[in-house]
């Protein structure tokens, strides 16, 4: 269906180092890893980055997404009248969260348990706000990256996603309701699931077009 080009060696890629992650959460050396990494960023500890932290947790939600969402599938609609990126959008952020939700209920990670700021209910990988971060920014920045003609403009852009998508991961291990193995998880199956979406909807333009 499609060539072995670079975006599928990449989406191959990231999904063997995702089921890898996966099968060895539960391993010495990833739980090794995992502590060593919580540990060194809960020394930040204090009052001002526990407030931004859980506002950025908070502007990661599946509640906030969605909600961001309703004005730039309008915004595509009327402004843009694309139906063709409607869908792209859609397909996105809508496949994101049921995929989260499943592999929740594959891998049935419990959540650490140790210096929790908050509580957060449910299965802990892959991380269900890096997941809905890194598919939300980076469909975004995809579809509006042609339509910005300023390549210093598109620089912005896409500095302002990426950082966006690391600080909500951040802030969930900061929190204590994720490990650093579940952000990182949730970002590599995401890249996969963002390069399925654009490579079939690029398929599907051609096989239209001809």
């Amino acid at each position: 269906m499609f060539s072995l080009s670079k975006l599928n060696v990449l989406a191959l890629a990231s999904f063997v180092l995702f089921i890898s992650i996966g099968l060895s959460v539960q391993t010495e050396l990833v739980r090794m890893l995992d502590q060593e990494v919580i540990h060194y960023i809960q020394l930040f500890h204090a009052p001002i980055w526990t407030s931004i932290m859980k506002f950025l947790s908070f502007i990661g939600s599946v509640y906030i997404v969605s909600l961001l969402a309703v004005p730039i599938t309008l915004f595509l609609l009327l402004v843009w009248k694309s139906r063709r990126e409607t869908i792209v959008f859609l397909t996105a952020v809508i496949g994101s969260a049921l995929l989260n939700l499943g592999l929740k209920l594959l891998f049935q990670r419990a959540r650490p348990s140790l210096n929790a700021i908050i509580v957060e209910a449910g299965y802990s990988f892959p991380s269900g706000h890096s997941m809905s971060a890194f598919t939300f920014y980076g469909i975004v920045t995809y579809l509006c990256w042609r339509h910005i003609p300023l390549e210093q403009a598109r620089i912005w852009l896409l500095a302002f996603s990426s950082i966006m998508i690391a600080s909500i991961g951040i802030s969930r291990i900061y929190l204590g309701v994720h490990y650093p193995s579940d952000v990182v998880g949730a970002y590599l199956i995401s890249l996969v699931w963002l390069i399925v979406v654009i490579q079939c909807s690029r398929y599907f333009t051609r096989v239209k077009a001809a």
